[in-house]
């Protein structure tokens, strides 16, 4: 494209005195293809064909040099991060001028005119137009890192909520599994606003991944120049920016002479860019031809190559006689300040609309902002000003709920839900009265296979009784067929209910599972080695050993050592080191006290350690879950699943052609009995009363809403099988289609619907965070959670009492056996006196 426009371009220049005839202009793209050399009179001269293969720098080093060596006047062509400092240092250098279309380039660069213009200005001033205050930023190269400096200082100042992300550095055959991935962390951290500073190639790959509705904003000044037509319809808000402005008389013209070349595809603002390059280059040469100025090279002036490298004289005077230029071109005023960057220039403001880009406004340095349409919804209600609009409905909590004492209410007041409060905005920015009217039948609509009829809401719309059907709604092949859908409202998926399982109490010695029992065990062997060391070292050290000292100052009796830590002593010691009790013996020698010591700080970290995990271990109870996934639930036969009985939900299994989905499917309409319900509430009474046997498949939503409410004994399980919407139905050809379209839109950007389902999920839920109980009751430890502290408190006790008594009983037996040797030898010794004395008496009498 761009070697076709310079085609085009026209540069008339006449001879003169003291000025070439031809003034060669060196052309060359970033990525180091064949280069083109142009001079003038118009001429493409492609003889250069200098291969590279070095590195980056000395290539470019090479390939410029080798162009100055041949006179060039200027320099057109595009760099990139790699390229641009060592592009703008040989400029500098040598006095030669740089125009390039490329992005506008950091700092001051003297020799550099930069055509594009900096789009840093107009994109603040549109995040600001739209009042985004939280949203995300993607960049695919290090150019976007100068815009994002910016909006994170504006951020700073207006206190927005910016998440950066950079996509440039994905994997070409992993990156559409990476932007689906992408979207999905978007969709959970609730980003519905997206800037999108990327190239036209890679803003068309993200685009195809994206799967929910957002608010996108294209960086890039070519809004026009990708295939929108793919994200057109897919509930996205676009808008863009476009330096290329087609109502210019200019860009006509230019389009005429496109034309005659038989090209039928535009070329994109990079050329017009080029195009205009070429201009400008046009006007200097032609100012700098007038003035009669000497533009000869003398010696070797403006050879990089002799040392020290030499400027050209009359540099200076080009690059001058180039930031003067003046022209209205393709992309508007093109005019520089002293730097080389574009000012007075303005930017058109785009936005994508079901007929294709729409032209909103413009941003110039002076007006900023400027809003040329402040009409965007387009005036199709005008009719329905005096006609009191038909709203069906279904009653379905949280969507549509009857009040409390709803007979003390007439008209909408009746009801109160997710839906009626979205009712009540559709209508106030379409400027239309409405009446809420539940649908008949209960049914939210399905065509009978037989008569061809439609039921339910869809019925009420496609046969005139009702005008709009605000309602969770989800938008099918089927329904589009006979009523139009506005964008999604919100974004759900087919999700399962289970019961929620009892929570598993913690057990007897639950205690001990802040370790592990590896850990316990290592803590018993070395409980054993640290006794029997210091046992060890008591023995070997002499300062262990102590003579008993006998009371009021005696001398000792013996000449016998002591040692205090025996074995027994030992044990006691380390046990009480342990317990952090201490106790009545210590260590004397310093190797007894190293034991001590270490022994000290090893129970320190343990016990810490134990502490820190303790109160977690018997507060938390876990929800051990029969099923985990679809997968779990189609390989089991002991719970059974089933879904509404009439409803896009059987529809999505039925249609499937997946295999699990279809295994799934072919165990439902066969199931005696029967796994379908007429009514959710039907389901999830099933689901309840069930013990875990049944499990529900339904939109998530309603699962998520279900799971808040008492008696909070349900719970979801799993992703989300498909992905899908609830919209807002209108008839056919309904001049409330654009209207409600556009409102629902405009909701999403300004974060109400995010703000009223949590008011409806979350905010009047049941449950809370902890399933229905309240945070005193959670935290508090009941008698399961330390039962096994008492039963070893019981146990001790019962075993010292067990162990006195066998003390005791020993200890009356020694005693008992002292007792009566001492009265045997003492009966024994008076039975010897005895008998002496007699005999005494005898030999006295014998004399």
């Amino acid at each position: 494209d761009i070697d076709l426009l310079l085609g085009y371009c026209q540069l008339y220049m006449e001879a003169g005195v003291d000025f070439p005839s031809g003034i060669l202009v060196y052309i060359f793209p970033v990525s180091c293809r064949p280069e083109v050399g142009w001079s003038g009179p118009l001429s493409l001269d492609p003889n250069l064909s200098l291969s590279l293969s070095l590195s980056l720098f000395l290539s470019l080093s090479l390939l410029v040099c080798s162009q100055f060596s041949r006179g060039v006047y200027a320099i057109f062509g595009f760099y990139d991060k790699k390229s641009v400092n060592t592009i703008t240092s040989f400029c500098e250098t040598l006095h030669v001028s740089f125009i390039t279309p490329s992005f506008p380039a950091e700092g001051m660069n003297q020799f550099v005119l930069q055509m594009r213009p900096d789009i840093k200005g107009p994109l603040v001033s549109l995040v600001e137009y739209y009042k985004w205050e939280k949203f995300a930023y993607l960049y695919d190269s290090d150019r976007g890192l100068s815009t994002l400096q910016v909006i994170l200082d504006t951020a700073a100042e207006k206190k927005w909520v910016v998440t950066a992300i950079n996509v440039g550095n994905l994997k070409d055959e992993r990156k559409d599994e990476a932007y689906r991935s992408l979207f999905q962390d978007l969709e959970i951290r609730k980003e519905r606003r997206i800037i999108l500073d990327c190239e036209q190639d890679k803003v068309k790959d993200i685009m195809e991944q994206n799967q929910h509705s957002l608010s996108l904003m294209f960086s890039t000044q070519g809004f026009v120049d990708g295939d929108l037509s793919k994200i057109q319809y897919g509930g996205a808000n676009v808008s863009g920016f476009q330096i290329v402005d087609f109502d210019d008389p200019v860009v006509a013209k230019f389009d005429q002479g496109w034309e005659a070349l038989e090209e039928k595809e535009y070329p994109g603002y990079t050329s017009a860019l080029t195009y205009d390059a070429v201009n400008v280059m046009t006007e200097a040469f032609r100012f700098l031809h007038k003035q009669r100025i000497d533009m000869s090279r003398r010696g070797n002036s403006g050879d990089c190559l002799a040392n020290p490298a030499v400027p050209w004289a009359q540099g200076v005077e080009i690059e001058r006689a180039l930031k003067q230029v003046r022209v209205d071109g393709l992309t508007g005023n093109i005019q520089f300040d002293q730097y080389g960057k574009r000012i007075n220039y303005s930017v058109t403001v785009m936005e994508l609309k079901n007929n294709g880009p729409v032209k909103i406004g413009y941003w110039n340095e002076v007006d900023k902002m400027v809003v040329t349409k402040s009409d965007l919804y387009p005036n199709d209600t005008m009719g329905m000003e005096n006609k009191t609009v038909i709203v069906t409905t279904i009653l379905e909590a949280p969507y549509v709920m009857l009040k409390k004492n709803s007979e003390l209410f007439v008209g909408n007041d009746r009801y109160e839900g997710y839906c009626v409060d979205l009712a009540a905005e559709i209508a106030k920015h379409c400027g239309i009265r409405y009446q809420l009217r539940i649908v008949g039948d209960g049914k939210y609509g399905a065509r009978d296979a037989e008569t061809k009829i439609w039921n339910g809401m869809v019925g009420e719309l496609v046969y005139g009784k009702a005008d709009i059907a605000v309602a969770p709604l989800t938008i099918t092949l089927v329904r589009e067929e006979v009523i139009d859908f506005s964008k999604p409202f919100m974004s759900l998926g087919i999700s399962i209910m289970i019961k929620k399982p009892q929570k598993s109490k913690p057990g007897v010695f639950s205690f001990l599972d802040p370790l592990a029992y590896e850990i316990w065990m290592c803590i018993v062997f070395a409980y054993i080695g640290v006794s029997v060391v210091l046992f060890l070292v008591s023995r070997f050290s002499p300062y262990e050993w102590t003579l008993e000292e006998p009371e009021d100052g005696a001398l000792p009796l013996t000449t016998e050592s002591n040692n205090e830590f025996g074995i027994f002593n030992s044990l006691w010691f380390s046990l009480g080191a342990f317990m952090r009790q201490g106790c009545d013996i210590s260590p004397r020698s310093l190797s007894g006290r190293i034991v001590g010591g270490v022994w000290w700080f090893f129970t320190l970290i343990i016990i810490s350690s134990y502490t820190a995990n303790l109160a977690a271990f018997l507060t938390v109870e876990r929800m051990v879950s029969p099923i985990e996934s679809a997968e779990d639930l189609a390989k089991q036969t002991e719970i059974a699943y089933g879904t509404l009985d009439s409803g896009s939900t059987k529809e999505f299994f039925r249609r499937s052609k997946i295999a699990l989905f279809d295994k799934m499917w072919q165990y439902m309409k066969s199931a005696e009995p029967s796994v379908f319900v007429k009514k959710t509430s039907e389901g999830v009474l099933r689901v309840r009363k069930s013990k875990g046997k049944y499990a529900y498949l339904l939109e998530s939503t309603m699962n998520e809403y279900i799971e808040q409410r008492k008696p909070c004994d349900t719970m979801k399980v799993g992703g989300n099988l498909d992905s899908k919407g609830y919209g807002i139905a209108t008839p056919k050809g309904s001049p409330l289609r654009n209207a409600v379209n556009l409102a629902v839109l405009k909701l999403n950007e300004q974060g109400l619907l995010d703000k009223l389902k949590n008011k409806w999920w979350y905010d009047k839920g049941e449950c809370g965070s902890g399933g229905g109980e309240s945070k005193e009751k959670t935290s508090a430890l009941s008698l399961s959670n330390v039962a096994g502290v008492f039963y070893i408190l019981v146990g001790g006790l019962g075993l010292a009492m067990m162990v006195a008594l066998v003390e005791f009983c020993y200890k009356s037996r020694a005693e008992a056996k002292k007792m009566k040797v001492q009265q045997l030898f003492t009966s024994s010794a008076f039975n010897l006196g005895k008998a002496g004395h007699f005999r005494g008496e005898g030999s006295g009498k014998s004399f």
